[in-house]
C-alpha cells in the first residue's frame, strides 16, 4: 500500500501514546510475553512510523516482560530450492559463491514487513543466530530466547519459538491473518506430517563463510487460515483494532498445540 493510499484510509494521526493505549485495550500489560506479527500500513497513518509502534509496545509490555519478533531472512538459503521466484540453474553457482554470510547485525530481514525489521536494529534487542529463520527479542528473558538457536529444524523445540513456547506467552497479530502466524511452523515440526528435506545457508564457522548443511521440514503456510478460523471457533480469543488494523491476541501455548492435533487429524 502506497503512503497516499495509507493516508486517504486514515481518520487521523496516530501517535506512540495512542497506539499505547489502543495495546492495553487489547489486553497487553507489563511483564507480558508478546510474539509480534505485523502490517505497518494496515494501522493507518503512524507518526514516526514503525519506530513509534515499537516504542508504543515497549511502554506497555516493559523490561519485565518479552517481545519477540521473526527476522527472517529467507534469502539465505540453497538457491536450489527457491521458488518464489525460482532462479535460472545457471545462476546458482554465481549466487553460492558470493553469498555474503548470515551476520546479525547486518543481514536484513526479508518478506515480513518494516517493523521487524526496524525492530531488529533498536538498543538492548538481541537477534538469534540462523541464516533462514532467526527472531529477535526485547526483555528480560532476550538472551535465553535468542540463544543456541539449532541450525536443524530451525522453528522447532530448538529455536526462540520452541523456547518461547516455555514461557507461555501470547501472540499478537496486528492487520495480518493466521498465514503469518508463525508458531504453526512448530506445531508442523511436532505434528510430523511433513516430508523433510536437505537445506543449506550460508554462516560464519571461525570466522570463515561456510555453506552449512542442515535438516528441514517442507512447510506448508497454505492452511493456516483454516486453522486459525477452527481455533477462533473452539477458543476465546481478544479482538480489536491497532490504529485501522483488525488483530488479535491469543495464547501461544494453546495454538500451537491445537494446530499439532488439527495437523494430525487432518492429515
Amino acid at each position: 500500500m502506497s503512503e497516499k493510499e495509507v493516508i486517504e484510509l486514515s481518520d487521523k494521526v496516530y501517535t506512540r501514546k495512542i497506539l499505547g493505549n489502543e495495546f492495553k485495550k487489547i489486553g497487553l500489560k507489563p511483564g507480558m510475553n508478546v510474539l509480534v506479527h505485523s502490517s505497518l500500513s494496515k494501522i493507518g497513518w503512524v507518526t514516526g512510523g514503525a519506530v513509534s509502534v515499537i516504542q508504543a509496545l515497549m511502554d506497555v509490555i516493559t523490561k519485565e516482560g518479552n517481545i519477540v519478533m521473526p527476522a527472517h531472512s529467507g534469502d539465505y538459503s540453497d538457491p536450489t530450492n527457491w521458488s518464489n521466484p525460482p532462479v535460472p540453474e545457471a545462476w546458482i553457482d554465481d549466487i553460492k559463491e558470493n553469498m555474503p554470510a548470515f551476520r546479525k547485525a547486518v543481514t536484513p530481514t526479508r518478506g515480513i514487513g518494516i517493523i521487524p525489521e526496524i525492530f531488529r536494529s533498536f538498543p538492548d534487542v538481541k537477534r538469534s543466530y540462523h541464516p533462514c529463520f532467526s527472531f529477535t527479542a526485547w526483555g528480560k528473558d532476550s538472551d535465553y530466547i535468542t540463544k543456541d538457536h539449532s541450525l536443524d529444524y530451525g522453528l522447532g523445540e530448538d529455536s526462540p519459538l520452541g523456547k518461547f513456547y516455555e514461557l507461555a506467552g501470547y501472540i499478537l497479530l496486528i492487520g495480518v491473518n493466521h498465514d503469518r502466524n508463525t508458531s504453526f511452523h512448530l506445531s508442523e515440526i511436532r505434528s510430523s506430517v511433513r516430508g523433510e528435506f536437505n537445506n543449506e545457508g550460508p554462516i560464519l564457522v571461525n570466522g570463515e563463510r561456510v555453506w552449512q548443511k542442515f535438516k528441514d521440514i517442507e512447510f506448508d503456510s497454505d492452511v493456516f487460515n483454516k486453522i486459525g478460523e477452527a481455533y477462533e471457533d473452539q477458543r476465546d480469543i481478544k479482538t480489536g483494532k491497532i490504529g485501522l488494523a483488525p488483530s488479535k491476541l491469543f495464547n501461544q501455548r494453546e495454538a500451537v498445540d491445537f494446530a499439532e492435533k488439527w495437523l494430525i487429524e487432518n492429515n
